[in-house]
């Protein structure tokens, strides 16, 4: 019998998970005990992670966050509050963006800096001292790298256009998830997702999901990748309440997270 060997491994909470293969089977370990097993390496490490999931306080899996949006709005999102609450204003952003500052036109363009500030200031998702804060790199000299490099990203998503937005947010202390996420998410929410970190930390703890352990503040395409497989997952597990886009994922996660019981659409 071969000796196991180690494929990967990382902290989650008080666990240190562990994916090992031994005569072509994986073992899934938290702590040294074994979690989980199968043939399929993906599988068994996302198996492994559910099950350290679990152990969370704050734990209710993707019934009980389905269980409590419903809470919120019974229709799901069909719901003519969630609508109003939700989703209509997103939509409203997104086609705002689309004429005023299109992502080829951005691409291959200059001179879109206070175009994109509107956008940003459509919504209510960054708060009022973000809001500031881009109002001074948008009007500022670096405003066209700035808004081309976050154009490049929604583009082709990958460590190397994460780092060169990074790079060029850094010297205005702006390399924040926030700023990093909307403009794609807007731009093309059936692929990219919005980070809003502790809603999104809470959700992903909630739900058992890795992201809840890989978050980090600083834009590591690591934790976007964990947060695009929190958004699939999460479509996936949503699938009979027939989510649109990654407005839809997006909103329920922050209804999940953020709303109490005084909201809801009755």
């Amino acid at each position: 019998m071969a000796a196991a060997k180690t494929i990967r491994s990382t902290n989650f909470g008080k666990y240190e998970l562990r994916l090992v293969e031994q005569n072509g089977v994986f073992y899934g370990l938290a702590n040294g005990k074994i979690c989980s097993e199968g043939n399929d390496r993906d599988r068994v490490w996302l198996a492994l992670h559910d099950e350290a999931g679990k152990s969370d306080p704050r734990y209710f899996g993707y019934a009980g966050a389905k269980s409590r949006f419903l809470k919120f709005f019974p229709a799901g999102f069909q719901s003519d509050g969630y609508a109003n609450q939700e989703r209509d204003y997103k939509v409203a952003a997104k086609r705002k963006l689309d004429e005023v500052a299109p992502l080829e036109g951005v691409l291959s363009g200059s001179g879109y800096g206070e175009a994109v500030l509107s956008v940003f200031r459509a919504t209510n998702m960054l708060s009022p001292f973000e809001k500031t804060k881009l109002q001074e790199i948008l009007r500022g000299p670096d405003a066209d790298k700035i808004v081309q490099a976050v154009a490049e990203f929604a583009t082709k998503a990958n460590r190397n256009t994460l780092a060169r937005l990074e790079a060029a947010l850094k010297p205005y202390d702006a390399a924040k998830w926030t700023f990093a996420t909307y403009l794609p998410y807007l731009w093309q929410p059936d692929r990219h997702m919005f980070l809003k970190p502790e809603v999104t930390k809470d959700y992903a703890a909630r739900v058992g999901h890795p992201l809840a352990s890989v978050y980090e503040a600083r834009l590591d395409f690591a934790v976007y990748s964990s947060l695009l497989d929190l958004a699939s997952r999460t479509s996936d597990e949503l699938s009979d309440l027939r989510p649109r886009d990654r407005i839809d994922i997006q909103s329920f996660i922050w209804v999940v997270g953020a709303y109490r019981e005084e909201q809801e659409d009755v």
